[in-house]
């Protein structure tokens, strides 16, 4: 007979601006997941019973996606990982590591740079390096979930095969999770793109003091900064993993979740 894994609990959580929504999952030492544009938690759903069996695992719904009320006024990275603190301070941890996929690996660089002596150690997915040429770049861009809506539903094929290059051919399971995210975040899957290229990532991932893991899925067009970001934080480790695309976490999520489980046994998480 199969052991059951640890079970999956839905909730949500108060902090100053509204409601943020978590999946928890497991006991132990706490580790934090935070998703890319424009998925949520469901991103992790494969992952968090994997680190769950000797951890807790938390994913939340980052504001303004999933079911996480948006943060007034213009969204920032920056308010974000407040967010993502005051939601761990509300659940009573401490101490606990941190784990990002693309705008997730943003964030929680800016939670690694806020606050060291509480960040234990950082996965960075897919990280961007956003510097002064790429906001400089990105800033005329259209970026890839943009389009406008139009009365006959056409959008939909548009944004489907828009993301179908990105992800395994023929999966379309993971695209239609995909799409489920998208359309219930509404503008803000266009926005939260806006949002990673307004950083200013070289003033803060050099303040990173934690033990660092940079993860580079190596069929994924986006992760090719992955030098420059294990460059500026010291001390970091840089994996490169074949074959896994743009949606790595949930398709790979038992290697995925082996990357995060063996670096943060190591380093006593």
């Amino acid at each position: 007979m199969t052991k059951p894994g640890p079970a999956l609990a839905r909730r949500f959580i108060g902090v100053a601006h509204g409601r943020i929504h978590a999946a928890i999952c497991g006991t132990g030492f706490p580790v934090l997941l935070l998703h890319q544009t424009p998925r949520s938690w469901d991103e992790y759903r494969d992952v968090l019973p994997l680190i769950g069996e000797q951890r807790r695992a938390i994913a939340i719904d980052t504001p303004g996606f999933g079911d996480s009320e948006p943060l007034p006024g213009t969204p920032t990275i920056e308010g974000w990982a407040g967010a993502a603190l005051q939601a761990m301070d509300a659940l009573g941890v401490g101490r606990f590591a941190v784990v990002g996929h693309h705008t997730g690996a943003a964030i929680a660089a800016e939670i690694a740079a806020r606050d060291p002596e509480r960040i234990a150690a950082a996965v960075l997915s897919a990280c961007p390096f956003v510097d002064a040429a790429r906001r400089q770049h990105h800033d005329s861009q259209r970026v890839i979930d943009d389009v406008t809506e139009r009365a006959d539903g056409s959008h939909l094929t548009e944004l489907w095969n828009r993301r179908r290059p990105f992800y395994p051919e023929g999966d379309v399971d993971l695209l239609r999770r995909f799409m489920a995210d998208a359309l219930r975040s509404g503008p803000m899957a266009v926005e939260g793109h806006r949002v990673v290229n307004r950083y200013h990532m070289e003033d803060r991932v050099g303040l990173i003091a934690c033990p660092a893991l940079v993860l580079v899925p190596e069929n994924d067009p986006n992760a090719r900064s992955g030098d420059a970001v294990a460059a500026a934080i010291r001390g970091s480790r840089m994996h490169r993993v074949p074959g896994a695309q743009v949606p790595f976490p949930d398709q790979m999520p038992e290697i995925f979740a082996e990357q995060v489980n063996s670096f943060l046994r190591e380093h006593g998480c």
